[in-house]
């Protein structure tokens, strides 16, 4: 069983977003089964009127029939990290995890619960993604034979809780497709991943944006792939690359027989 996330630059244009991520599916190994994450935004990746003027009804739409088309084509779960969904009768939009399974099938989706209202001390300044995307309102596990996948998208790495819900519902795989700012992710990107891998005993596959994009906004990369023991098994530091990693799904089940903690938990 092999982890893999798609790290990208992803521009405003979905055109040129597609032919990075074909370039890197193309170049992938041969073993199956294999999992890969691609990052928030990996579709579109601009200002407020481009992800409403892109955003597709769920399970329709030219970006989801070629997410579908790759996921058959190579024979892999693709699980599209982050694109704009439609909400029937608002004038808001999600932003939604997708996961495909081999046959091309969509198995399941998320839409990103906590929304990214902060200010920050880069060049961009302001983050208000409640101007243009309503929150989601579930958390959401799909089955796969990695284990059961824990759905996430960006800021959600920031609240603990969600993931323990994740955990407590059987993930045994934490997805974390992101467009970490350079700023936070520098400080923060590393120790929330690392540590929500160790508190749920569950491996994380953390894909970033990673540069310099065209609407000058600058991202962390260091798209990585951590063990549930909280080691970091592989990292791409910048640019776009694809990190792979093998699973050994069952460390996942000795560390939950020797180190019990979600039965040890008294806070619930």
């Amino acid at each position: 069983m092999w982890l893999a996330a798609i790290q990208l630059i992803s521009g405003r244009h979905w055109q040129d977003n597609k032919a990075q991520i074909a370039a890197e599916l193309a170049a992938l190994p041969k073993e199956r089964p294999l999992l890969v994450l691609l990052p928030e935004n990996f579709a579109l990746f601009g200002e407020r009127q481009g992800y409403l003027d892109g955003a597709e009804p769920l399970g329709d739409g030219p970006i989801q029939q070629q997410l579908a088309n790759w996921a058959k084509t190579h024979g892999i779960w693709l699980v599209a990290g982050a694109m704009p969904t439609t909400i029937a009768g608002s004038d808001h939009i999600h932003t939604s995890s997708l996961v495909f399974a081999p046959d091309g099938e969509l198995k399941g989706h998320y839409h990103k619960i906590h929304l990214f209202d902060v200010d920050v001390a880069d060049n961009h300044g302001r983050y208000r993604e409640s101007e243009t995307f309503s929150p989601g309102q579930e958390y959401v596990v799909v089955d796969s034979p990695f284990g059961p996948l824990g759905l996430s998208i960006c800021y959600d790495l920031r609240f603990p809780e969600l993931y323990r819900q994740l955990a407590r519902a059987g993930a045994r795989v934490l997805l974390v497709p992101a467009a970490f700012t350079a700023v936070t992710g520098e400080a923060h990107w590393e120790p929330l991943l690392r540590a929500r891998a160790i508190e749920n005993q569950c491996y994380v596959v953390a894909a970033n944006q990673g540069g310099s994009h065209e609407t000058g906004r600058q991202t962390w990369g260091h798209s990585m792939v951590i063990d549930p023991w909280g080691r970091v098994l592989a990292c791409q530091d910048s640019g776009t690359a694809t990190v792979l990693v093998k699973m050994e799904p069952g460390l996942v089940d000795e560390l939950k027989r020797t180190m019990p903690v979600l039965q040890h938990a008294r806070l619930l």
